[in-house]
């Protein structure tokens, strides 16, 4: 090729790049912009607009921008609703006209569209203070549509029929209906003064104390979710705007919950009074402070208003870290057991050395982390030798690093919402309480309960490399080869493999109910002198895991129990499912 033909092909090439340079980056957002405002009605934008009137036969609407919100000067001076009046001029300042209908009508043809007896008229005004509006009418007869006419044209439109849904809302919506503005975060004391008393809260360290009328600590979960709740909360009406007496709606002696942000020079509170209760409506009469608006709030709020110490203070029996606690001590009817913690395992020290069921032991602490007073009947010791000098349960906890914690509890005659309740205390400190009836049989555990009563202990599918399996008077051999488990006896050849993992997993879980025999002295009442099923294992080293012989079935129990063992187990028939047949459900 010669060179004369290769430069100009060069130069095509940069004219043609240059030209989709300008035409697609430079152009195309101006391009796009244009394409948008195609049959738009209006070409101002939303954050130009400073004012916004929508005047309708049953009154005017006329909001003003204040800031980042909005503020409502007719028909009642309040905030506005930011959203809702946000919402509502991006559908008018993006509507489209779907067609003109008529370029210029006669004054008498007006009403054939409506608009004689306007539905409504809205007007905005720019921040260059110039104003734009548009009339709205009747619907077209499919009722899609709206005609319309821009307030300084003659031409009727038809317009899209969401414009003159939005511009008949109800005033509410147009209204800021948030009880209390506040930011969640930042709130660092909260007061609440009721008839016979005020209550004072500070946080710190994520943490809540009631301060006045004593200082105690206060329920997290109480104060948590009254905050979330009232941060959250919406007027559900408007009731009456300066009205001359308050007292209709219990309101002339409300309480008073005000909501403290910020500290020293950045503390600021805020303030709102609940009245009366009206069930009919399901809402609580509410004002805010400097506001002489009466609302209607829901009544799920005031229901979660602390309004009394004994509803807000923390209801823990013993406070303790679930994490630190290394020793454990349970005495009650069923003897004494104790427990110590190596690592994150539970180990039975006493009545003799046995592995721990960790659920069960770990659900002794957190019942008792869980435990929470139904009443206070002494802040301190002082009501232990009154109301558990006789304790049917006794927990005795230590944290690592730390003196033990003992927690004693006895059935009592009381009650509360119809269910038994108990006494109970921690010794030597107190509080002594009503607690649920319940912990005390939860927290009654014997050996038996808190060891691991897994037949096959610590048992993982993956460690095991060879097994056994017998039924039927018919025997296999099974051997795993990677992930694979290929049949050896009777004959070489495929395993299936989900069968044999449903018998691994299916072992692991088998738990016993009781020991039924202390040995399998009489092995035909179990029916282990001819076993129905057994099943051995063996790790890749050739030592043997574990062999569990299953004996006789029955309604409610089966027996097995271990080669290696002399005790029989009773389980639970439903955990053993249906065994495999020998060999026919384990070969492929």
């Amino acid at each position: 090729m010669r060179w004369q033909t290769t430069a100009i092909l060069a130069v095509i090439l940069a004219i043609l790049g240059a030209f989709f340079y300008v035409y697609e980056v430079r152009l195309a957002p101006d391009r796009e912009k244009a394409e948008s405002g195609k049959g738009r009605v209006f070409t101002t934008e939303a954050k130009d607009v400073t004012e916004l009137v929508v005047e309708r036969p049953d009154g005017k609407i006329h909001v003003k921008r204040a800031g980042d919100g909005w503020d409502m000067l007719e028909p009642v001076k309040a905030r506005a609703d930011r959203a809702t009046i946000e919402d509502v001029l991006t559908n008018l300042l993006t509507m489209k006209s779907d067609r003109e209908i008529e370029a210029s009508p006669a004054p008498s043809a007006l009403a054939d569209f409506g608009l004689d007896k306007p539905a409504a008229r809205i007007t905005m005004t720019r921040t260059d203070g110039k104003a734009a509006g548009l009339v709205l009418g009747g619907k077209n007869p499919t009722g899609a549509w709206v005609y319309a006419r821009n307030a300084d044209r003659p031409a009727v439109l038809a317009v899209g029929e969401s414009v003159l849904r939005d511009a008949t809302r109800p005033v509410i919506d147009f209204r800021d209906k948030t009880v209390l503005t506040f930011d969640r975060g930042a709130v660092t004391a909260l007061e609440i003064a009721t008839r016979d008393e005020t209550l004072a809260f500070a946080a710190a360290d994520n943490k809540w104390t009631i301060t006045k009328p004593r200082t105690l600590p206060a329920e997290p979960d109480v104060v948590r979710e009254f905050l979330d709740k009232l941060s959250g909360a919406k007027a559900k009406e408007f009731v009456a705007e300066s009205p001359a007496s308050l007292a209709r709606w219990g309101l002339d002696q409300p309480t008073r919950v005000t909501i403290v942000t910020g500290k020293d020079k950045e503390r600021a509170g805020r303030t709102v009074a609940f009245g009366r209760l009206d069930p009919e409506k399901k809402g609580v009469y509410a004002m805010r402070q400097g506001d002489t608006t009466v609302m209607l709030v829901p009544e799920d709020v005031w229901s979660a208003v602390p309004k009394t110490v004994a509803m807000a203070r923390d209801k823990t029996v013993v406070d303790f870290d679930r994490d630190k606690v290394v020793k454990l001590e349970v005495t009650s009817a069923k003897g004494t057991v104790s427990l110590v913690r190596e690592g994150n395992r539970w180990k039975i020290v006493a009545p003799e050395a046995l592995p721990a069921d960790q659920v069960e032991t770990g659900g002794i602490l957190f019942k008792l982390r869980d435990l929470k007073a139904q009443a206070f009947l002494s802040e301190d010791a002082s009501g232990v030798p009154r109301f558990l000098a006789k304790p049917d349960v006794k927990v005795t906890l230590t944290e690592e690093g730390g003196p033990p914690k003992t927690v004693v509890l006895a059935a009592s005659s009381e009650t509360r919402g119809g269910q038994p309740s108990a006494y109970a205390g921690v010794v030597d400190r107190g509080p002594v309480v009503l607690v649920d009836g319940k912990a005390v049989g939860e927290l009654a555990k014997s050996v038996t309960d808190l060891r691991d009563r897994a037949l096959v202990s610590g048992l993982e599918p993956k460690d095991v490399k060879r097994m056994t399996v017998k039924a039927g008077g018919k025997s296999m051999l099974l051997e795993k080869s990677g992930d694979s488990w290929t049949v050896l006896e009777p004959a070489k050849g495929g395993a299936k493999e989900h069968k044999v993992d449903d018998l691994l997993f299916m072992l692991r879980g088998l738990r016993w109910r009781e020991i039924v025999a202390p040995t399998a002295a009489e092995p035909a009442k179990f029916g282990l002198d001819a076993p129905s099923f057994e099943v051995a294992l063996f790790r890749p080293d050739g030592t043997e895991i574990a062999t569990v012989i299953v004996g006789k079935r029955e309604a409610e129990r089966a027996y097995v129990k271990m080669k290696s063992a002399p005790a029989v187990y009773a389980v639970d028939p439903k955990l053993l499912g249906e065994l495999p047949k020998v060999p026919d459900d384990l070969k492929g």
